[in-house]
């Protein structure tokens, strides 16, 4: 597993939101998605408000890889799904990072998004 540098790390979990695109079989780049990410020690993670389901984890699952743009920091990414015992953790993350969005952030604390848990290595 590849760690993320200091600086990096730092950047990407102060900033509000992440642009994340997955690769399709053929090695081609899907089309952007805006979205949450939280910083939990020397990790990022990314959850899907429609779990397992949604279109844009689905298309994290065929070749478990991408690349993100957030707060100036661009790169190419692996995919893991995270482990259960860090989602009390990643919660936490994301009730402080976006708590200010009272109505919203509670979708992200779902057992259906928790499912679609992901942890963002770079590549």
């Amino acid at each position: 597993m590849t760690h993320w540098n200091h600086a990096d790390l730092t950047t990407v979990g102060a900033t509000e939101e992440l642009d994340l695109e997955s690769e399709r079989a053929d090695g081609t780049l899907r089309d952007p998605v805006t979205m949450w990410v939280v910083r939990c020690g020397d990790h990022l993670y990314v959850r899907s408000v429609k779990g397992t389901a949604g279109p844009w984890y689905r298309g994290t699952q065929s070749r478990h890889q991408g690349r993100i743009d957030a707060g100036g920091v661009q790169g190419n990414v692996t995919f893991h799904k995270a482990d259960p015992g860090d989602y009390a953790a990643v919660d936490a993350a994301y009730r402080e990072k976006y708590g200010r969005y009272t109505s919203i952030v509670e979708h992200v604390l779902t057992d259906r998004a928790r499912e679609s848990t992901l942890r963002l290595d770079p590549r």
